[in-house]
């Protein structure tokens, strides 16, 4: 039963991004209905109002969205003409013509150089040839393949170092973008929410660190980056958002280059790994924001809370023993400043179960709290507790 007080919000995907959805939603009023893909999914343990079933069967998306104003989404995956058929009867937020561009890397790249966004070079390849051609014409070997379709994680992705290292890209049986290897800095994320009526909020831009091709750490906001490229990278999010019709949150993943410039490398359409910090470190979080936005409601303050936020994923660990629940009189007793996000998932060794925020005004501070309890929780702390 969902409440006649306030419109239902559908949402497709029954991971961590839609649990965390669930906290702002009830706090708003706002009912969710979810489509999950298997019995006690994260989201299908804090939302009642839930059916487990397949989102690339139509008929089971308009059996889950009958009656709702609104869907969004967990994850890109949902085939684009089922968001076409849905968009018949109710709000797709993001639309199917934005979320194309978060579902295939090659249609992004083609649409951001049309706007003139600095990206790494690329071209789409068929076969080794093509891919020795780009190679000559972009600064050689090594580059980097990628699928242009459901690579997540760094999954979908090889990095080639000649010839002989690109069979498996191929033999993956999707289309292959490649791009140059850029020798950068460090990973930059820009995250903007934006409603139907155009209005836009845009977050501080973090600096990421990434291990094994996930999401491993976030600093809020990016240390020493430089106020113009700031600026700069904020810009580019918030005109992407503008230019291919986003609704929801955007958040456009950036290189920093050693000469100073930034360059596009993903876009996702959803909240996002890198946004995480901002549950406790923003006045709004992307969560509520995400939300608000796809209801068309004016959005909130993305200001942060305090002069830092650290924010490190918990991944399932090799020696993990017990369950992450026997973590918590630790780190809670060490740091009760500490905010801990777990999602309800079995322990699997690199699986991302859950996160730990903390903030405050000391930056080494914050990475040693957030780097201990992390490692507390992943039973890793013998490698981690020197803030390594």
């Amino acid at each position: 039963m969902t409440s006649a007080l306030a419109p239902t919000v559908a949402v497709i995907g029954g991971g961590q991004l839609a649990r965390m959805m669930a906290e702002p939603a009830a706090a708003l009023g706002i009912p969710l209905r979810l489509l999950a893909e298997a019995p006690g999914a994260s989201a299908a343990q804090v939302i009642p109002d839930h059916t487990v079933g397949d989102y690339t069967d139509l008929a089971t998306l308009r059996v889950v969205t009958e009656g709702c104003e609104v869907v969004t989404f967990d994850h890109e995956h949902v085939p684009s003409d089922h968001l076409h058929a849905l968009a018949s009867h109710l709000a797709v937020r993001p639309g199917p013509g934005a979320l194309l561009h978060a579902q295939d890397k090659g249609v992004m790249r083609a649409r951001l150089a049309e706007l003139g966004v600095p990206c790494p070079r690329n071209a789409l390849v068929a076969g080794v040839p093509e891919v020795e051609a780009f190679a000559r014409t972009s600064g050689g070997w090594p580059c980097v393949l990628k699928t242009t379709r459901g690579g997540y994680d760094g999954k979908g992705v090889w990095f080639v170092d000649g010839p002989a290292d690109c069979a498996a890209a191929f033999e993956s049986g999707g289309g292959i973008l490649a791009e140059e290897r850029v020798d950068f800095h460090r990973e930059l994320a820009a995250l903007v929410a934006r409603s139907p009526s155009g209005q836009v909020a845009a977050w501080p831009v973090v600096a990421s660190t990434q291990r094994n091709g996930i999401c491993h750490e976030v600093i809020a906001p990016a240390p020493d980056l430089d106020p113009e490229l700031a600026v700069q990278a904020q810009q580019i999010a918030m005109r992407i958002a503008g230019e291919l019709g986003v609704t929801g949150v955007l958040a456009v993943e950036l290189f920093e280059t050693r000469e100073g410039r930034v360059l596009v490398n993903e876009l996702a359409m959803r909240p996002h790994n890198t946004g995480h910090w901002t549950q406790d470190g923003s006045v709004t979080s992307q969560f509520e924001n995400h939300l608000r936005a796809v209801l068309d409601l004016p959005l909130g303050a993305p200001d942060a809370r305090a002069g830092w936020t650290v924010m490190v994923n918990i991944l399932g660990g090799a020696r993990q023993t017990g369950h992450l629940y026997d973590g918590y009189p630790h780190a809670m007793a060490r740091d009760p400043r500490l905010r801990v996000h777990l999602y309800g998932k079995e322990l699997r060794p690199g699986r991302k179960v859950g996160h730990v925020n903390a903030y405050g005004d000391d930056l080494q501070d914050c990475l040693e709290r957030a780097r201990h309890a992390a490692a507390w929780f992943a039973g890793d702390l013998g490698e981690e507790s020197d803030g390594g």
